[in-house]
C-alpha cells in the first residue's frame, strides 16, 4: 500500500476513535454502495453525522479541508442519500469534516462541525 494510503487509513482510525471518545456512536466506516463511499457515519443523540476525513503530513500545499470541493460535496450528499434509503433512516443529517495533520500518532486534529450543507440541485 502506498504511504499516502496508509496515512489516510491511520487518519480514519484516529478520527473514529476521537468521535467515539466524544460520545458518538460509529455506525459505519468506509461504507460503500457501488461507487458511493462515506468515510465515517456516526450518530450523536438523534442526529446522523456524516464525516469526511482528510489527513495530511503537512499543510505546505494547503489545508486538508480545502480538498473537499463542490464536486466532492455532491458525491458525499448522494452517498448519504443512498445510505438513508438503504437503512430506512429518518434522521436529521449533519456533514462534518475532520482534518488530521502530522505523522502517525502525533496528529493535530480539527473537527469542523456543520462543515457544509447539502446543496440544492
Amino acid at each position: 500500500m502506498a504511504r499516502h494510503n496508509e496515512l489516510g487509513k491511520e487518519g480514519e482510525e484516529v478520527a473514529a476513535a476521537y468521535l467515539a471518545g466524544k460520545g458518538y456512536t460509529i455506525r459505519h466506516r468506509n461504507w460503500r454502495c457501488g461507487k458511493k463511499e462515506l468515510d465515517i457515519v456516526a450518530q450523536y443523540e438523534q442526529e446522523l453525522i456524516v464525516v469526511e476525513v482528510k489527513t495530511r503530513q503537512e499543510t505546505r500545499f494547503g489545508n486538508p479541508e480545502d480538498a473537499v470541493t463542490d464536486k466532492k460535496i455532491r458525491r458525499i450528499v448522494a452517498s448519504t442519500d443512498a445510505y438513508l434509503k438503504k437503512f430506512a433512516l429518518d434522521l436529521p443529517v449533519r456533514f462534518d469534516i475532520i482534518t488530521l495533520v502530522g505523522k502517525e500518532s502525533s496528529f493535530t486534529i480539527e473537527h469542523i462541525e456543520e462543515a457544509f450543507l447539502s446543496p440544492i440541485w
